[in-house]
């Protein structure tokens, strides 16, 4: 249920992205999600790629500063309330929430990509209240 996800440090500069996804293309590693986060000096990139391990290698030999983060991906209803419910539980359990990002696909469900303070307990609390989790290698090849 841990996914691996690339965190990358990128100068506030025209292209900087074009290159992170041009190492990406050129050793066919596949995107599945995304979230860009900026700063007045610095965006910070997060994805989920087909093969982390590859893509952490390569943009690293590039000159790219990446960390990987475990992460763990819910699917969640598609609809009003449906993040709020899983929230609550996480709440309700004392589980903080470093970040989360989320798309959703035709089928009236969201998957959300959440990063929180204790990644196993959080696992434990969202199975145990038949939150359905993602597993990494069904994530990497959406």
């Amino acid at each position: 249920m841990i996914i691996k996800q690339l965190t990358v440090f990128l100068e506030n500069k025209k292209g900087r992205l074009t290159e992170v996804t041009k190492v990406l293309s050129n050793n066919k590693i596949n995107i599945s999600a995304l979230s860009i986060a900026d700063t007045a000096d610095f965006g910070l990139l997060r994805m989920i790629v087909d093969n982390p391990e590859k893509a952490e290698e390569q943009l690293k030999s590039s000159g790219f500063a990446v960390h990987v983060n475990e992460v763990i991906c819910m699917i969640v209803p598609d609809e009003p309330g449906g993040l709020y419910r899983a929230l609550e539980i996480l709440t309700n359990a004392d589980i903080g929430i470093e970040y989360l990002y989320a798309f959703s696909s035709e089928n009236k469900k969201a998957s959300v990509v959440i990063r929180t303070d204790e990644v196993q307990k959080t696992i434990d609390i969202l199975q145990e209240n038949q939150i359905q989790l993602i597993k990494a290698n069904q994530l990497y090849k959406l």
